[in-house]
């Protein structure tokens, strides 16, 4: 289609006279805004060039002609290259949204090709768009979920101990956990992402309960970007596997799927006080009604326990200068390899970032996620208005 595509600053990603078309003029932004610009062959559904034409073209109805349009996306090219160069290769997702806005800043899937010289022969997985039309195991990210569910429907949550040695017995299975935390918290129990006092929690709450927080929270909702239907999680919980599976989907394992989308929008409510502004990538011209999530009182209670992760688990090195709160996740996946993930949020006026990475087969969460977090947030702090300012 005729017109041009543009970044937030104004750096060009698309533009054709409607006879012929070219691309960013660097490769490593082409490629890192593959999924979010498409390409011309239409291979990729998510991409702009694909959803959305229309708006592009500028047709006319009057004179029946289209003479193009400039679209001017919310993404930050340039922090799409940044989560790209981090990802190093690696199969995998990123996500990065104002959550005072919705805007999403940065959205990089891999693989990824270059839509001006496209491959001949694709890695399994380049048309794909995996940060809102795949799911994944989420493994521990998931307790973020439970939390909310156990802060809502367990009065003396925050007045109990937890039991940890390492592992526990259920219908004669181990349950194993990360480490053996011994008595501790429920603050402390998500801070070591203890599987044992999770599994605890989730026997209490049972399966209706989790499924529905499941679906309240977005995580198995159908949810939409701009019109764009995204992937929906899964958590599929059968009777006979009894105790120790629904133990497990509290966990974030078992039969558990989630969209990073969804993942970093629940994660955005959180740091909103409990209501989203729908992400979206073309902006809002005025700010859309906030859609509730937690009440506020539970979102400042996981925020606060996010913090303290930071804090007491993963050190103040994985994030340096930044006051940020977070959760890692180490998913595995049946084939001996775990995903790893982080999910978490800037406590920054100035710069309310909330994110998601995702990397796929890597390992540990916090070793294998964190650095491409933290590489993408130092980025876009630094690529803000407001630091900017402060600079001059």
């Amino acid at each position: 289609p005729a017109g041009q595509i543009v970044d937030r600053n104004g750096a060009l990603l698309y533009s054709s006279d409607g006879q012929s078309a070219s691309f960013a003029a660097d490769e490593a932004v082409r490629r890192a805004c593959y999924h979010v610009t498409g390409d011309t062959r239409g291979n990729v559904a998510t991409g702009a060039l694909r959803q959305f034409r229309d708006s592009l073209m500028g047709y006319s109805f009057v004179s029946g002609t289209s003479s193009g349009k400039t679209l001017r996306l919310t993404v930050d090219s340039s922090l799409n290259a940044v989560a790209y160069e981090a990802l190093a290769g690696r199969d995998g997702a990123a996500i990065l949204l104002d959550y005072t806005t919705g805007e999403i800043l940065c959205m990089v899937s891999t693989p990824a090709d270059d839509p001006q010289n496209p491959s001949a022969e694709p890695a399994d997985g380049t048309y794909i768009n995996k940060a809102i039309g795949a799911s994944f195991v989420p493994g521990s990210v998931y307790k973020l979920v439970t939390l909310a569910a156990a802060i809502d429907n367990i009065p003396d949550l925050f007045e109990r101990s937890f039991w940890c040695g390492g592992s526990a017995q259920l219908q004669g299975i181990t349950l194993q956990c990360t480490g053996s935390h011994g008595s501790q918290t429920i603050e402390q129990a998500l801070a070591n992402s203890c599987n044992c006092a999770f599994g605890e929690i989730a026997l209490e709450l049972g399966y209706d309960v989790l499924l529905e927080y499941a679906e309240k929270l977005g995580i198995t909702a159908q949810l939409e970007l701009d019109g764009m239907e995204v992937r929906r999680g899964s958590l599929d919980w059968e009777s006979e596997d009894m105790d120790i599976g629904l133990a497990w989907t509290g966990i974030g394992q078992h039969n558990d799927l989630v969209c990073p989308y969804a993942l970093v929008r629940y994660v955005a409510a959180v740091a909103n006080g409990g209501s989203v502004y729908e992400p979206t990538l073309l902006g809002h011209g005025e700010l859309d009604p906030q859609t509730e999530l937690l009440s506020a009182g539970t979102a400042s209670k996981i925020a606060s326990m996010m913090d303290y992760n930071v804090e007491a688990a993963y050190g103040e090195g994985t994030f340096p200068g930044l006051d940020a709160a977070a959760k890692t996740g180490t998913a595995e996946v049946g084939d001996g390899t775990s995903h790893a993930w982080m999910t978490g949020f800037l406590n920054d006026p100035e710069h309310p970032y909330a994110f998601v990475v995702l990397v796929e087969h890597a390992g540990g969460g916090r070793v294998n996620a964190g650095p491409v977090a933290n590489a993408l947030l130092q980025a876009a702090v630094a690529a803000s208005p407001a630091q900017a300012d402060a600079a001059q």
